[in-house]
């Protein structure tokens, strides 16, 4: 079967290479979290597929590379379109396949993956750019010029949204794509594939290879036919892959994990500070940026926390096709039971759950109810690594220098959030905290024009305006002499 059917609509199971469809002869199942219904065998790549794909990508390129920014700018305006026009098939297929909120999917985050091609389009054909200026006479000359082939593999908790961060400025670049999706949500993938065909894409330019990570993935990184390697996901996968793209030199851009904190000063608006950690929740806790570490002055602590179960408590959980579900069950088995195992392990070790602990009985599956752990030790596993869940912790602080070695105190540093009530103590706190961004008194307000990416084990490079162009393009400088002119 090359075809199957998900919440209405026809979604093509096979890879997208070289503008056709290709089946491969193994498949992977592919489930829906919601309620573990079947949703299709999925066509399983390896390194048939991926050379297939890097060669399609690589003969594509010349053409591409070619083509005016204003005309690459075009058919990126006409594949967000075509996105917005299929915002509600989209929204319900990726809410199948991933177990997101369809509310988010319908509100935010399909609307998010036309805004990505429409910015990226108009930056490159607008706003990229550098002043010329001058040495000793000699003018300098600043250009973007396109690298080649882009892997770019991405990750499950927004599987479109997040791969078209990616694709976005690479095709504005001039650059050709390969596309590797989490083998988890591959669907919505797909559904671009055949959009940028309407959109008039040519051929190669965007290609879609399917399956696990040991396999397409492993493959597709150690392709010497790569000019750009693009990974969001795990800190140990980012390992093996740049092992993996250091034979080929090949330049790669990580956005790894997050740990971040949410801190609460002293004399923060409680409504808010509550209002945010409580928002941490969101995705059913699967949002690398999430600020999982509350941090709250201990003078406060017992009145925020009041007022942050009070929250919590009117929260829904169920269904996320259903426009009042607030969270929204785990993306798999496997992630569900790493999950549950920091918390098992939190609750061996003696750790003080405040609420949840464990899955929601009365909806069983996938569902992990939204859970706060009190004052666990600031070296143990639940306050140190990734748990990608509903799990927050909750720790206070009296001085400023033990908030910020607290809020430090991980190998990662992707974001922070600082509520609090005095802007001139805000920004002596804020400076101190490594993180890549940090927002102060709100949350996910994100600005394509912005860099984004994370410090220490978060990430390497960023994302978001000229710094993505400075990835996906060969940066090149041309000195002109003002000397031997004949004319």
């Amino acid at each position: 079967m090359t075809n199957v059917q998900v919440a209405g609509v026809t979604v093509d199971t096979r890879h997208f290479i070289n503008g056709e469809r290709v089946a491969s002869d193994e498949t992977f199942a592919n489930t829906s979290p919601i309620d573990a219904s079947p949703l299709g065998e999925i066509s399983r790549g390896g390194q048939r597929e991926v050379d297939m794909a890097v060669a399609a990508a690589r003969a594509a390129f010349p053409g591409w590379a070619a083509t005016s920014p204003r005309d690459r700018a075009a058919i990126m305006h006409k594949i967000a379109d075509l996105v917005e026009e299929r915002v509600t098939e989209l929204a319900n297929v990726e809410t199948m396949d991933n177990g997101a909120l369809l509310r988010s999917h319908l509100r935010g985050v399909m609307p998010r993956v036309a805004h990505n091609f429409r910015f990226f389009a108009d930056y490159l054909v607008n706003d990229l750019g550098h002043p010329d200026f001058e040495t000793r006479g000699h003018n300098n000359h600043v250009s973007w010029d396109p690298s080649g082939v882009a892997a770019l593999i991405t990750p499950w908790n927004a599987p479109l949204m997040l791969a078209t961060w990616k694709i976005a400025p690479a095709l504005a670049a001039g650059d050709t794509v390969v596309l590797k999706p989490a083998e988890w949500t591959p669907l919505t993938a797909s559904l671009l594939a055949d959009i940028t065909v309407e959109a008039g894409l040519p051929a190669g330019v965007f290609n879609v290879v399917q399956g696990y990570g040991k396999e397409a993935g492993a493959s597709l990184v150690a392709h010497p036919g790569l000019s750009r390697i693009s990974f969001t996901g795990s800190v140990p996968t980012a390992k093996s892959i740049a092992r993996a793209a250091a034979d080929n030199l090949t330049p790669c851009s990580f956005e790894l994990g997050g740990k971040s904190p949410c801190i609460v000063m002293e004399d923060a608006d409680l409504e808010l500070a509550a209002t945010l950690a409580v928002e941490q929740y969101d995705n059913a806790g699967q949002v690398c940026l999430s600020g999982t570490r509350i941090l709250v002055h201990e003078s406060i602590a017992d009145a925020f926390a009041e007022a942050f179960k009070a929250k919590v408590a009117s929260l829904r959980q169920g269904d996320p096709r259903d426009l009042e579900t607030d969270i929204g069950p785990q993306v798999h088995r496997v992630h569900f039971e790493r999950i549950k195992g920091f918390v098992d392990r939190a609750k061996d070790g003696g750790a003080n759950i405040v609420f949840g602990g464990q899955p929601n009985d009365e909806l069983g599956g996938l569902y992990f109810s939204p859970t706060l752990v009190k004052n666990p030790d600031v070296d143990s596993e639940i306050v140190t690594q990734e748990i990608f869940g509903p799990v927050l912790t909750m720790q206070t602080f009296t001085t400023d220098d033990e908030l910020v070695a607290m809020a430090n105190g991980t190998e990662f540093g992707l974001a922070a959030i600082l509520v609090s009530g005095n802007r001139e103590h805000a920004d002596v706190i804020a400076k101190q905290l490594v993180a890549g961004t940090i927002w102060v008194n709100c949350f996910f307000v994100r600005d394509l024009r912005a860099p984004f990416g994370g410090s220490k084990k978060s990430g390497v490079g960023r994302e978001g305006g000229t710094w993505s162009f400075d990835f996906y393009a060969d940066v090149k400088n041309t000195v002109v002499s003002p000397n031997g002119w004949k004319e």
